[in-house]
């Protein structure tokens, strides 16, 4: 087995906490399928046959997923708050080779080869995926007129193939220049720095990454900690090399920052894995292997997605985005399932649009217009309503003549009659009385506001 497959679904979904609040980040609906589908279908598409799942014990007891691989559940204590890295670090003991972390919320039709080839061509100690940052086009419940909150951008260096990973830092850890070491400017006298990329949280780590992550317990994060200092140490020598570090009056501190060095954990002895000489079908270096060769043990590569999709679900508005372009998903995948299951009882399916989703067993009723929307199972909809770019989660009953644009409805809730909903989030079990007319509102009880 030359790779072991790790999702995370483990995380609570901290800037979506207005749906996370009653339903648990892998759970959430797109498309009329969990969230933690589609990184798992990303994966059995591979040639995956099984996969660790880190996540929350209550997940696994309602998740239903059609899937032939086996799928290994390590549970995370509702108590315990973890990182990505520490939760690779909980799994330490079943990782028996090289690694390929995703999240949950990652969804993409990227052909997985390409940052697969990446690492195994250059034998990188991290090859990773990343895409140009997509902003939400539709307007967001409950966020009109509110300033938007400013991201901090990533600065991300790469060299002239535009796939060796040279530099990555945050805006936040920035002070007024952006500097960067002679180190890396001897050996890449050319780099292009680039904004607006989305680091997809998806990785192929080296075996001894896991190992260097057990013993360096300060590390919580993959994304924040872990991969910018793999970047990092990429062009600076091996503790044990330093000038000082090999005195004979080396203190106990020095000491113990050479074991925690990643270089410390490299093995000697991996000849086969080793580039392949300069005759090699693999080769893509024109003629000389002396970088890859020489350069240093630590090497990190990145995959830039110029086509397709690929979206991290982890704000409200990219939630809504996310389930738009899931029909286009579906059709790019290959799954050429009906949009509108077969369980499901319209009277006028002329009003139904046809980039739009209903699920099993629900009831539309007369003279009901469907346009741009996605519908989920056990949902009763009746007469003389009209729902536009509207995404409605499982056993909603919407009663006659409600009018329903741009928003979501969680599961269970019930519009009563008449009822005018704009740009508004609704919350699972809430209830809108007849003839109630809510604009750009987030209705969600106190009691859903527990963290998950």
């Amino acid at each position: 087995m030359e790779f072991q497959a790790v999702v995370m679904a483990a995380g609570g979904g901290s800037r979506m906490t207005d749906l996370t609040s009653s339903i648990p980040k892998p759970l959430l609906p797109v498309g009329n399928r969990p969230l933690l589908w589609y990184p798992l279908n990303l994966l059995e598409r591979a040639g995956f046959e099984e996969v660790i799942v880190i996540t929350r014990k209550e997940i696994q007891k309602v998740l239903n997923l059609d899937t032939k691989m086996k799928l290994d559940f390590v549970f995370i204590s509702d108590n315990m708050d973890m990182g990505t890295a520490d939760s690779l670090r909980h799994i330490h003991q079943k990782i028996k080779t090289d690694v390929l972390v995703l999240s949950c919320d990652l969804i993409t039709d990227v052909d997985l080869y390409k940052v697969v080839d990446l690492f195994r061509t250059h034998d990188a100690t991290l090859s990773m995926l990343m895409k140009k940052t997509h902003e939400p086009t539709e307007a967001v419940p409950g966020q009109k007129g509110k300033k938007k909150p400013v991201e901090q951008r990533d600065f991300i260096g790469v060299d002239d193939t535009g796939k060796r990973l040279l530099f990555m830092a945050n805006e936040a850890d920035l002070d007024e220049e952006l500097v960067i070491k002679r180190s890396i400017l001897q050996k890449h006298p050319r780099m292009h720095i680039r904004t607006g990329l989305m680091d997809a949280h998806l990785y192929c780590l080296k075996k001894y990454v896991v190992d260097f992550l057990v013993e360096n317990r300060t590390i919580t994060s993959l994304r924040s900690e872990l991969i910018p200092h793999l970047v990092r140490r990429q062009f600076s020598s091996p503790m044990s090399l330093q000038q000082g570090l090999d005195n004979k009056e080396m203190d106990q501190k020095k000491k113990e920052q050479t074991s925690l060095d990643i270089y410390s954990f490299i093995k000697e002895d991996n000849s086969l894995l080793k580039p392949a000489p300069d005759n090699s079908c693999w080769n893509d270096h024109r003629g000389d292997m002396n970088e890859t060769l020489h350069e240093g043990k630590v090497r990190c590569y990145v995959h830039i997605m110029k086509e397709g999709l690929c979206y991290r679900v982890n704000t409200l508005g990219l939630y809504i985005e996310a389930n738009r372009q899931v029909p286009k998903l579906l059709l790019n995948l290959g799954l050429e399932e009906p949009l509108v299951h077969g369980s499901a009882q319209i009277t006028d399916r002329g009003m139904v649009g046809s980039d739009s989703i209903i699920g099993s067993c629900t009831q539309v009723g007369e003279k009901t217009s469907i346009k741009h929307s996605i519908i989920g199972s056990m949902c009763t909809i009746k007469d003389k309503v009209k729902i536009t770019n509207c995404i409605i989660m499982n056993s909603v009953t919407i009663e006659e003549g409600c009018c329903l644009q741009g928003s979501v409805i969680c599961h269970n809730a019930v519009i009563e009659k008449g009822a005018d909903i704009k740009d508004c989030l609704i919350g699972s079990d809430q209830r809108l009385e007849t003839k109630a007319k809510h604009v750009n509102e987030v209705i969600v009880g106190t009691e859903q506001l527990m963290e998950i």
